[in-house]
């Protein structure tokens, strides 16, 4: 009988993962997703302004591969009999791979889960898109790159808004002085005020309210700081970290439960010098497929994953592209303007073209 490989999650790691392991080993997978699309994370900001993305059909992405998809919501994982459990059944698996993801972290404030909206997920970018139908001003929290990109395409997109980024910390502060003295020259132009160095104390229906009392009003609040993963992972009894990620040794493996595999967002991942890796695309694709070649038989080697650059879109027409060490310290050098705009698009087509094939560009 053949092995019985469970992916759980269809995120830019989860796809990929799951499209690898059918190809590199003769296992039977399946591949559990909540929605039977793939969701663009990194242009859900575009989705939130009004803009249109492409339909990306799971079943079409995953046509030929021989991978089953559920379109199902995982509600347990069973440990001892390894069973993963779902709204309408049960899947059995030898191996699992953990691609859950992460989503918007709107309970470190009180009135931010009632009051705010984040673009986080699909249904989140959807639901704020709504509600800034109507808006005059809206208050985007959080200046890191998720507040950067989605203060400038909101300001981009609907001129007719008035947008204010507040943040706690410096704007854009894992920036270069150059990066940040860009982010600093498209808000100028396109109207964004920025309030930072200020913390957010409570998130009403009319605003913020910051911790000396002020009041920032705004129709629309959007959350673009902090994320959080599922607790699946800990109601499991599987080891997780204080956030809750999977803690995973050099292959990626739990180190509770080596028959499970921790990808993307949800896990806790160290390169082999004990480097951190922080939650993004650009982490999350690469060491998956670290992962997928030891599943698929290859003796573990360190993980010696580098960065290279931070791509962040600032509208449709401008951009920056912070160049960084291998431990993903800034340069002083950047590409901005146009061409990084269009550097960013690229990188982000080119993502889904991996998706699309991800053999092609994986090395066994």
């Amino acid at each position: 009988m053949a092995e019985r490989i469970v992916v759980v999650g269809a995120g830019y790691a989860g796809l990929a993962a799951a499209k690898l392991a059918a190809r590199w080993t003769g296992a039977r997978v399946t591949l559990v997703n909540e929605r039977d699309r793939f969701v663009e994370r990194v242009r859900l900001h575009q989705l939130a302004a009004g803009q249109r993305l492409r339909d990306l059909p799971l079943a079409e992405l995953l046509a030929g591969t021989g991978v089953e998809l559920a379109v199902d919501r995982v509600t347990a994982i069973e440990a001892a009999t390894r069973k993963v459990e779902l709204t309408g059944g049960a899947l059995g698996y030898d191996r699992l791979i953990y691609a859950l993801g992460s989503r918007a972290d709107l309970g470190s404030v009180p009135g931010a889960a009632e009051h705010a909206r984040a673009v986080a997920t699909l249904e989140d970018a959807e639901r704020l898109r709504e509600d800034l139908r109507d808006a005059r001003t809206v208050a985007v929290v959080g200046g890191g790159l998720t507040g950067v990109e989605a203060a400038a395409e909101l300001a981009e997109s609907r001129p007719d808004l008035r947008v204010r980024l507040v943040t706690g910390g410096e704007l854009g502060g894992a920036l270069s002085v150059k990066g940040r003295r860009h982010v600093r020259a498209v808000f100028d132009r396109l109207g964004v005020q920025v309030r930072d160095r200020v913390r957010v104390a409570e998130v009403r229906a009319d605003g913020l309210v910051l911790a000396g009392g002020e009041v920032v009003p705004a129709d629309v609040v959007v959350w673009a700081t902090g994320f959080r993963v599922p607790e699946l992972a800990r109601e499991a009894g599987f080891e997780v970290d204080g956030s809750g990620r999977l803690v995973v040794d050099e292959a990626l493996r739990s180190v509770s439960h080596p028959e499970v595999l921790g990808v993307g967002d949800a896990a806790a991942i160290r390169r082999h010098d004990g480097l951190e890796l922080r939650m993004a695309c650009a982490t999350g694709v690469p060491t998956m497929q670290h992962a997928v070649r030891v599943l698929a038989g290859r003796e573990p080697e360190p993980l010696g994953f580098r960065y290279f650059n931070q791509c962040v879109s600032l509208g449709r027409r401008d951009g920056l592209i912070q160049f960084v060490d291998a431990d993903d310290n800034p340069r002083e050098a950047v590409l901005t303007g146009r061409l990084a705009a269009r550097y960013k698009e690229a990188v982000v087509r080119g993502v889904v073209l991996y998706q699309r094939r991800p053999q092609l560009f994986a090395r066994r």
